[in-house]
């Protein structure tokens, strides 16, 4: 199970930080990814971590804003997200795959969250 959470209003600009809870899975041997969702949009890739943590993919729209992170002491995977634009607006998911390196397919994803909704105000 992932839970997903974090998620909030926020202006242009600022930042939010999403969290990822995992449980019932060994956390460690999964790659953890973030995807969005925007309204009356497919999904799309956004960030990626390797099971160790060591290795990190992004999608261009988010690099040099975004971060990916994860402490695997505490089954948690994070997304710090600063310089926040309108367009970031969406629903987020987390999603657990069960390979070492980061990857950005959702198909090659096991487990998804429920989504945790961020609003960015202009």
């Amino acid at each position: 199970q992932l839970q997903a959470s974090g998620g909030g209003l926020v202006q242009a600009g600022g930042s939010l930080r999403l969290s990822c809870a995992a449980s019932g899975i060994t956390f460690s041997s999964y790659v953890m990814g973030w995807f969005r969702q925007a309204p009356g949009k497919e999904r799309e890739f956004v960030a990626s971590i390797s099971s160790s943590g060591g290795s990190t993919v992004y999608d261009d729209s988010v690099k040099g804003r975004f971060t990916i992170s994860r402490d695997n002491a505490k089954n948690t995977v994070y997304l710090q997200m600063n310089s926040l634009k309108p367009e970031d607006a969406a629903v987020y998911y987390c999603a657990a795959a069960r390979r070492l390196l980061p990857v950005g397919d959702e198909a090659l994803f096991d487990f998804w969250g429920q989504g945790t909704l961020v609003t960015v105000s202009s």
